[in-house]
């Protein structure tokens, strides 16, 4: 009897561990799930590409195409995160041992505690990827019946920058409404465009305004300075049907707003609309529309778009360190569009990794400096008018400097006789342009195209008061 209990026994401590083998021998390893990642994201995102190239009037498609995107760029930040993880702690540890402030280290997560939550993250960005793509059988063959947007390459590839980046469903808004019915009420229709400062406003209306089908709506298209309504009489419009775009960068009383309406309204053709583009978010109280609401990209998004400009048209897996290192400046960036472009058109001509470390670092040094001095991040002080402490990035010289809100420079207006610098050639090379003792101005961003907009900072130098420091003078910014 003990002898049959035993085999009994045997047996099933034998089918036992024989399943346990089997069933760890089935765990996918982490490469195979990144390789199952790689393969959903490659799916996905030619669904989106589709849909960013169809006119889609579906708001519930437009809901879901919304959903279809921030999985994507989830799915990439994930993919990222681990493919370069070992490569972002060691550039993390170079940074933290080489810091000359006594005791500083770096606060790192215990292998086994990050590896449990990445691989959840894995694994849970994978399930969700695939029931997204289980459930868009029905979105593609709707998608199918949606009218194909009119493609011209050389607008979009000329430049790497001149392009519209994500905004899918915010664009489909837009041109929804602008094309919509007047319904024979004669009134323009007022669509209030609203964000934060510097989110993209104006690219994506301009953006909109470029469309064949929207050019070929609206007979006149005119851009109006909202400063500027109360004196600019009928000259602008005609009889005929207008997209009237407006920016306002400070609010504008009811009274002058009604008067502007109604000469519109009466001077312009039927099927008139107009747009008013701000950040004052009581100007949507114009809209005869539900205001669209433009804000920051996401984290994920605004990290592919960052890697997608600093590499261009090379290929990041050829530079894994690089890559690596365009993670963590995202990070530092704060989803600065501007920052992004900028530093992205500097490094994006100079593929080496001394480089990009020096960029690293140094800007990294202007953020903790402005954290450490103002309590806050140098985006957020400069979105909010006030200067930043550059001093990192101008090491050579012993009096701080201080970098002014923005402002518009053109080509055709007068401009300070000042030495004119770009702001990629300030971080990237310090030592060979010469940075002059007195005022300069940092060229942050330029257009390709007359009358050639800048984005401009003045840069000034410190002066003592009263035992502090301060800017030698204050400026507030014209944008």
């Amino acid at each position: 009897m003990e002898t049959a209990v035993s085999a009994i026994a045997g047996d099933l401590i034998s089918r036992l561990v024989s399943y346990l083998v089997k069933k760890c021998m089935d765990i996918p390893t982490i490469d195979e799930k990144l390789g199952r990642l790689q393969q959903l994201l490659l799916r996905i995102h030619a669904v989106i590409e589709e849909a960013d190239g169809r006119y889609i009037t579906n708001s519930r498609m437009l809901l879901q195409l919304k959903l279809l995107v921030a999985s994507m760029y989830k799915g990439y930040h994930v993919l990222d995160t681990l493919r370069y993880r070992s490569l972002a702690e060691n550039l993390l540890h170079e940074e933290s041992t080489s810091s000359s402030i006594p005791g500083k280290r770096s606060r790192m997560i215990p292998g086994s505690l990050r590896s449990f939550a990445e691989s959840n993250d894995l694994q849970s960005v994978l399930e969700n990827l695939e029931g997204a793509i289980a459930n868009m059988a029905e979105f593609v063959v709707l998608l199918g019946g949606c009218e194909r947007m009119c493609r011209r390459p050389h607008d979009t590839y000329l430049y790497i920058e001149n392009f519209m980046f994500g905004r899918h469903v915010e664009k489909q808004q837009i041109m929804n409404i602008l094309l919509s019915d007047p319904g024979g009420h004669g009134a323009p229709t007022v669509l209030p465009v609203i964000g934060d400062c510097r989110v993209g406003k104006k690219t994506l209306v301009s953006h909109v305004s470029k469309n064949d089908r929207i050019q070929s709506y609206f007979s006149s298209i005119v851009f109006i300075d909202g400063d500027s309504i109360g004196i600019m009489g009928n000259a602008k419009f005609s009889n005929e049907r207008t997209l009237v775009v407006v920016e306002f960068v400070t609010d504008v009383e009811d009274n002058e707003w009604v008067k502007f309406y109604s000469t519109i309204a009466h001077i312009t053709a039927e099927g008139s609309k107009v747009i008013v583009i701000s950040r004052i978010q009581s100007l949507a109280r114009f809209g005869t529309v539900k205001a669209i609401a433009l804000n920051s990209l996401s984290r994920e998004e605004y990290r592919y778009l960052f890697k997608m400009l600093a590499f261009g048209s090379a290929d990041e897996n050829d530079y894994p360190h690089l890559a690596s290192v365009a993670n963590e400046l995202a990070i530092l960036f704060r989803g600065s569009l501007v920052t992004a472009n900028v530093i992205a058109d500097s490094l994006r001509r100079n593929l080496d990794i001394k480089v990009w470390l020096s960029v690293f670092h140094r800007y990294k040094g202007m953020v903790d400096c402005n954290l450490s001095k103002y309590g806050d991040h140098p985006k957020n002080i400069i979105d909010n008018e006030r200067s930043i402490d550059t001093s990192t990035m101008c090491s050579s010289y012993p009096a701080s400097r201080y970098l002014m809100p923005p402002r518009v420079e053109r080509d055709d207006c007068p401009k300070r006789s000042l030495p004119h610098i770009s702001f990629g050639d300030l971080m990237t090379n310090n030592g060979g342009i010469g940075i002059p003792n007195d005022e300069f101005v940092v060229v942050g961003w330029e257009s390709r195209l007359p009358p050639y907009t800048r984005f401009v900072n003045d840069v000034e130098r410190a002066v003592e008061k009263q035992g502090s420091t301060i800017s030698a003078r204050k400026r507030r910014s014209s944008i």
